[in-house]
Protein backbone atom coordinates (compact mmCIF):
# COMPACT_ATOMS: atom_id res chain seq x y z
CA UNK A 1 0.00 0.00 0.00
CA UNK A 2 1.76 3.45 -1.22
CA UNK A 3 1.64 6.24 1.95
CA UNK A 4 -0.30 9.24 0.82
CA UNK A 5 1.30 12.58 -0.08
CA UNK A 6 0.06 13.69 3.03
CA UNK A 7 1.98 10.97 4.63
CA UNK A 8 5.03 11.77 3.64
CA UNK A 9 4.38 15.59 4.57
CA UNK A 10 3.60 14.79 7.46
CA UNK A 11 6.90 12.56 8.37
CA UNK A 12 9.03 15.27 7.11
CA UNK A 13 7.60 17.88 9.44
CA UNK A 14 7.58 15.57 12.50
CA UNK A 15 11.59 14.91 11.91
CA UNK A 16 12.04 18.58 11.87
CA UNK A 17 10.92 18.63 15.35
CA UNK A 18 8.15 21.27 14.26
CA UNK A 19 4.70 18.56 14.27
CA UNK A 20 3.49 20.41 17.35
CA UNK A 21 4.33 23.74 16.33
CA UNK A 22 2.26 22.60 13.03
CA UNK A 23 -0.70 21.35 15.15
CA UNK A 24 -0.82 24.48 17.51
CA UNK A 25 -1.02 26.46 14.05
CA UNK A 26 -3.79 23.74 13.00
CA UNK A 27 -6.00 24.29 16.71
CA UNK A 28 -5.54 28.20 15.96
CA UNK A 29 -7.11 27.62 12.17
CA UNK A 30 -10.05 25.92 13.62
CA UNK A 31 -10.54 27.72 16.68
CA UNK A 32 -11.43 30.79 14.05
CA UNK A 33 -13.26 28.80 11.56
CA UNK A 34 -15.26 27.02 14.30
CA UNK A 35 -16.55 30.73 15.96
CA UNK A 36 -20.22 31.05 14.33
CA UNK A 37 -20.68 27.46 14.96
CA UNK A 38 -19.24 27.48 18.80
CA UNK A 39 -20.98 30.78 19.95
CA UNK A 40 -24.57 28.85 18.30
CA UNK A 41 -24.01 25.93 20.77
CA UNK A 42 -23.40 28.19 23.76
CA UNK A 43 -26.34 29.94 22.62
CA UNK A 44 -28.90 26.36 21.92
CA UNK A 45 -27.05 24.77 24.91
CA UNK A 46 -26.55 27.35 28.09
CA UNK A 47 -26.52 24.69 30.65
CA UNK A 48 -23.70 22.99 29.51
CA UNK A 49 -20.33 23.56 30.89
CA UNK A 50 -17.32 23.26 28.65
CA UNK A 51 -13.53 23.05 28.79
CA UNK A 52 -11.72 25.54 27.40
CA UNK A 53 -11.33 25.47 23.60
CA UNK A 54 -8.08 24.00 23.77
CA UNK A 55 -8.21 21.15 25.86
CA UNK A 56 -11.48 19.91 23.58
CA UNK A 57 -9.33 20.16 20.48
CA UNK A 58 -5.81 18.04 22.09
CA UNK A 59 -8.10 15.71 23.52
CA UNK A 60 -10.30 15.19 20.19
CA UNK A 61 -11.10 17.83 17.67
CA UNK A 62 -12.55 21.70 17.59
CA UNK A 63 -16.46 21.11 17.88
CA UNK A 64 -18.67 21.49 20.49
CA UNK A 65 -21.45 19.64 19.04
CA UNK A 66 -19.34 16.52 19.04
CA UNK A 67 -17.79 17.20 22.16
CA UNK A 68 -21.15 16.73 23.95
CA UNK A 69 -23.93 15.55 22.18
CA UNK A 70 -21.95 12.69 19.84
CA UNK A 71 -19.95 11.98 22.75
CA UNK A 72 -23.11 11.11 24.96
CA UNK A 73 -24.32 8.87 22.27
CA UNK A 74 -20.38 7.41 22.40
CA UNK A 75 -21.22 6.38 25.53
CA UNK A 76 -24.14 4.74 25.37
CA UNK A 77 -22.57 2.60 22.67
CA UNK A 78 -19.71 2.00 25.12
CA UNK A 79 -22.14 0.22 27.28
CA UNK A 80 -23.62 -1.60 24.66
CA UNK A 81 -20.95 -2.85 23.21
CA UNK A 82 -19.28 -3.54 26.52
CA UNK A 83 -22.63 -4.90 28.07
CA UNK A 84 -22.42 -7.96 26.16
CA UNK A 85 -19.45 -8.85 28.81
CA UNK A 86 -20.06 -6.69 31.68
CA UNK A 87 -23.10 -6.60 34.16
CA UNK A 88 -22.91 -2.79 34.69
CA UNK A 89 -24.54 -3.05 38.29
CA UNK A 90 -22.64 -1.91 41.29
CA UNK A 91 -19.05 -2.12 39.92
CA UNK A 92 -16.23 0.75 39.87
CA UNK A 93 -15.81 1.67 36.43
CA UNK A 94 -12.44 3.97 34.96
CA UNK A 95 -12.14 6.02 32.22
CA UNK A 96 -8.42 5.68 31.62
CA UNK A 97 -6.97 8.92 29.90
CA UNK A 98 -10.45 10.93 30.17
CA UNK A 99 -9.21 14.28 28.78
CA UNK A 100 -11.91 16.59 29.50
CA UNK A 101 -14.79 14.42 30.10
CA UNK A 102 -15.73 13.97 27.10
CA UNK A 103 -17.39 10.65 27.18
CA UNK A 104 -17.16 10.12 31.23
CA UNK A 105 -18.85 13.12 32.22
CA UNK A 106 -22.26 11.16 30.70
CA UNK A 107 -21.47 7.76 32.46
CA UNK A 108 -23.15 8.35 35.81
CA UNK A 109 -26.84 9.08 34.51
CA UNK A 110 -26.62 6.01 32.32
CA UNK A 111 -25.03 3.19 35.11
CA UNK A 112 -26.43 5.19 38.07
CA UNK A 113 -25.55 2.13 40.19
CA UNK A 114 -21.75 2.41 39.63
CA UNK A 115 -19.20 4.19 40.93
CA UNK A 116 -17.07 6.19 38.34
CA UNK A 117 -13.44 7.69 38.36
CA UNK A 118 -11.50 9.42 35.45
CA UNK A 119 -7.65 9.55 35.07
CA UNK A 120 -5.93 11.76 32.83
CA UNK A 121 -1.67 12.64 33.14
CA UNK A 122 -3.09 16.06 31.56
CA UNK A 123 -2.56 18.80 34.89
CA UNK A 124 -4.91 21.64 33.42
CA UNK A 125 -7.91 18.80 32.15
CA UNK A 126 -7.55 17.27 36.21
CA UNK A 127 -8.22 20.73 37.48
CA UNK A 128 -11.23 21.55 34.97
CA UNK A 129 -12.63 17.95 35.53
CA UNK A 130 -12.39 18.21 39.36
CA UNK A 131 -13.88 21.64 39.65
CA UNK A 132 -16.73 21.28 36.81
CA UNK A 133 -17.23 17.83 37.11
CA UNK A 134 -18.96 16.76 40.76
CA UNK A 135 -19.94 13.41 40.78
CA UNK A 136 -17.27 11.50 39.09
CA UNK A 137 -14.08 11.17 41.45
CA UNK A 138 -10.80 12.41 38.95
CA UNK A 139 -7.13 12.07 39.91
CA UNK A 140 -4.34 13.29 37.96
CA UNK A 141 -1.59 10.45 36.98
CA UNK A 142 2.15 10.32 35.27
CA UNK A 143 2.87 9.44 32.04
CA UNK A 144 4.13 6.47 33.62
CA UNK A 145 2.75 4.04 36.00
CA UNK A 146 1.03 3.60 38.93
CA UNK A 147 -2.40 4.87 39.50
CA UNK A 148 -3.74 5.80 42.66
CA UNK A 149 -6.17 2.78 42.87
CA UNK A 150 -5.97 -0.70 44.87
CA UNK A 151 -5.54 -4.11 43.21
CA UNK A 152 -8.76 -5.58 41.25
CA UNK A 153 -10.42 -2.78 42.25
CA UNK A 154 -12.46 -2.47 38.73
CA UNK A 155 -14.96 -4.63 37.23
CA UNK A 156 -14.68 -2.17 33.69
CA UNK A 157 -11.74 0.19 32.62
CA UNK A 158 -11.95 1.58 29.12
CA UNK A 159 -9.05 4.09 27.15
CA UNK A 160 -10.14 5.74 23.85
CA UNK A 161 -6.92 6.44 22.00
CA UNK A 162 -4.43 6.31 24.44
CA UNK A 163 -2.47 3.28 23.93
CA UNK A 164 -2.12 5.26 20.28
CA UNK A 165 -0.21 7.80 21.78
CA UNK A 166 2.05 5.78 23.79
CA UNK A 167 5.83 4.09 22.62
CA UNK A 168 5.93 0.10 23.11
CA UNK A 169 7.81 0.17 26.89
CA UNK A 170 4.56 2.43 28.55
CA UNK A 171 2.69 -0.48 26.24
CA UNK A 172 4.06 -2.85 28.59
CA UNK A 173 3.77 -0.92 31.88
CA UNK A 174 0.53 0.68 31.43
CA UNK A 175 -1.21 -2.62 30.10
CA UNK A 176 0.12 -4.70 33.75
CA UNK A 177 -1.27 -1.50 35.21
CA UNK A 178 -4.26 -1.79 34.42
CA UNK A 179 -4.46 -5.53 34.78
CA UNK A 180 -3.08 -4.77 38.28
CA UNK A 181 -6.35 -2.79 39.07
CA UNK A 182 -8.77 -4.78 37.42
CA UNK A 183 -10.84 -7.37 39.33
CA UNK A 184 -10.75 -11.42 37.99
CA UNK A 185 -12.38 -11.42 34.64
CA UNK A 186 -13.04 -7.33 34.34
CA UNK A 187 -12.79 -5.92 30.86
CA UNK A 188 -10.11 -3.68 29.40
CA UNK A 189 -11.94 -1.72 26.43
CA UNK A 190 -9.85 -0.55 23.80
CA UNK A 191 -9.47 1.38 20.89
CA UNK A 192 -6.22 1.16 18.16
CA UNK A 193 -4.82 2.27 15.29
CA UNK A 194 -5.36 -0.87 13.37
CA UNK A 195 -4.85 -1.98 10.08
CA UNK A 196 -7.22 0.97 8.83
CA UNK A 197 -4.80 3.59 9.41
CA UNK A 198 -2.07 1.84 7.07
CA UNK A 199 -2.09 4.49 4.26
CA UNK A 200 -0.76 6.78 6.89
CA UNK A 201 2.66 5.05 7.42
CA UNK A 202 5.14 5.53 5.19
CA UNK A 203 6.37 2.15 3.05
CA UNK A 204 8.93 1.33 5.87
CA UNK A 205 6.87 1.54 8.27
CA UNK A 206 4.20 -0.30 6.93
CA UNK A 207 6.56 -3.31 6.38
CA UNK A 208 7.36 -3.15 9.83
CA UNK A 209 3.30 -2.83 11.33
CA UNK A 210 3.03 -5.58 8.60
CA UNK A 211 5.43 -7.98 10.49
CA UNK A 212 3.54 -7.69 13.60
CA UNK A 213 5.63 -4.88 15.03
CA UNK A 214 4.52 -1.65 16.82
CA UNK A 215 4.97 1.32 14.58
CA UNK A 216 5.31 4.43 16.49
CA UNK A 217 5.80 8.05 15.25
CA UNK A 218 7.81 10.09 18.02
CA UNK A 219 9.87 13.15 17.57
CA UNK A 220 7.28 14.79 19.94
CA UNK A 221 5.83 15.18 23.50
CA UNK A 222 4.41 11.00 25.18
CA UNK A 223 1.00 11.33 24.91
CA UNK A 224 0.47 14.59 23.17
CA UNK A 225 -2.22 13.79 19.99
CA UNK A 226 0.83 14.52 17.87
CA UNK A 227 2.42 11.33 19.40
CA UNK A 228 0.76 8.38 17.32
CA UNK A 229 1.25 4.42 18.00
CA UNK A 230 0.03 1.76 15.03
CA UNK A 231 -0.95 -1.23 16.83
CA UNK A 232 -1.16 -4.62 14.48
CA UNK A 233 -3.16 -7.46 15.52
CA UNK A 234 -0.46 -9.75 15.99
CA UNK A 235 1.23 -7.68 18.78
CA UNK A 236 -1.84 -6.69 21.04
CA UNK A 237 -2.32 -10.43 20.63
CA UNK A 238 1.37 -10.60 22.48
CA UNK A 239 0.59 -7.54 24.83
CA UNK A 240 -2.79 -9.25 25.89
CA UNK A 241 -1.14 -12.54 26.42
CA UNK A 242 -2.19 -14.77 29.10
CA UNK A 243 -5.89 -13.14 28.77
CA UNK A 244 -8.53 -12.89 27.03
CA UNK A 245 -9.46 -11.47 23.71
CA UNK A 246 -13.35 -11.23 24.01
CA UNK A 247 -13.90 -9.29 21.03
CA UNK A 248 -12.41 -8.08 18.55
CA UNK A 249 -13.74 -5.44 15.83
CA UNK A 250 -11.88 -4.53 13.19
CA UNK A 251 -11.99 -0.72 12.13
CA UNK A 252 -13.21 0.50 8.40
CA UNK A 253 -13.12 3.78 6.47
CA UNK A 254 -16.32 6.28 7.28
CA UNK A 255 -16.12 8.86 4.79
CA UNK A 256 -12.58 8.67 4.20
CA UNK A 257 -11.52 8.80 7.50
CA UNK A 258 -9.76 5.53 8.84
CA UNK A 259 -11.85 4.03 12.24
CA UNK A 260 -10.08 2.40 15.07
CA UNK A 261 -10.04 -1.56 16.10
CA UNK A 262 -11.75 -1.96 19.06
CA UNK A 263 -10.84 -4.96 21.66
CA UNK A 264 -12.27 -6.19 24.82
CA UNK A 265 -9.99 -7.97 26.88
CA UNK A 266 -11.12 -10.16 30.05
CA UNK A 267 -7.99 -10.18 32.55
CA UNK A 268 -7.74 -13.57 33.79
CA UNK A 269 -6.16 -13.40 37.12
CA UNK A 270 -4.40 -16.62 39.58
CA UNK A 271 -6.74 -18.08 42.09
CA UNK A 272 -4.24 -16.41 44.79
CA UNK A 273 -4.90 -13.00 43.15
CA UNK A 274 -9.26 -13.23 42.59
CA UNK A 275 -11.07 -10.70 44.21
Amino acid sequence: MKATIKTILSSTIRRSGLIRLADKLRFVVLYLKSSSKRKAFKRDNPSVVLPPAYLIYESFDMNYQTYYHASRETARWLLEKAGKHVEFHNINILDWGCGPARIVRHLPAMVSSCQIFGTDYNARTIAWCQKSITNISFNLNGVNPPLPYSDSFFGFIYGISIFTHLPEELHYAWFNELVRISRHHGIIFLTLHGDAFLPKLTHEEQQAYNHGNLVVKGNTKIGHRTYAAFQPDAFVHQLAAGHTVVEHTKGGIINGKPQQDIWLIRVEKPRDAKQ
